[in-house]
């Protein structure tokens, strides 16, 4: 049975199913198939999961005017939600036992964009961990 986790990421990734991993991950605890979708579009390389200084990675999701995907200012619940979400997360994270999925991110020649785990780096962020698991893509 399929468990998203950065100990799995790791035994996938050692078994040559990095990719493999990620399209589970997103599809089913992720809940991000259009992500899964997008990345399927053209042939890819994963590298990871590493431990990455997460001050190395941009988030591109949120409510910030500067983010890329931006959710719309009329969206009040989904702003709020995003706090909440991350409160949810560092709380499961820090209350322990819970082996978190790695961030992905997009290796844009040497600039590491998060896909997927916006929340989960803020949440990091937040306790104060310097350092996370991250698997990278990149096209080939």
């Amino acid at each position: 049975m399929f468990e998203p986790t950065a100990k799995s990421a790791i035994e996938y990734a050692g078994s040559n199913k990095l990719e493999e991993w990620v399209h589970e991950f997103l599809c089913g605890e992720g809940n991000n198939k259009k992500l899964s979708d997008a990345l399927k579009i053209y042939k890819r390389e994963y590298v990871g999961p590493k431990l990455m200084d997460l001050h190395l990675l941009t988030r591109c999701y949120g409510p910030e005017p500067e983010m890329e995907c931006r959710i719309p200012e009329e969206n009040q619940e989904q702003t709020k939600n995003f706090g909440a979400n991350i409160d949810k997360i560092a709380k499961r994270f820090k209350t322990g036992g819970w082996d978190m999925p790695p961030l992905l991110a997009l290796d844009c020649n040497g600039k590491f964009e998060i896909d997927d785990g916006n929340h989960r780096y803020e949440a990091l962020k937040k306790l104060g961990i310097k350092k996370y698991w991250v698997i990278l893509s990149c096209r080939v």
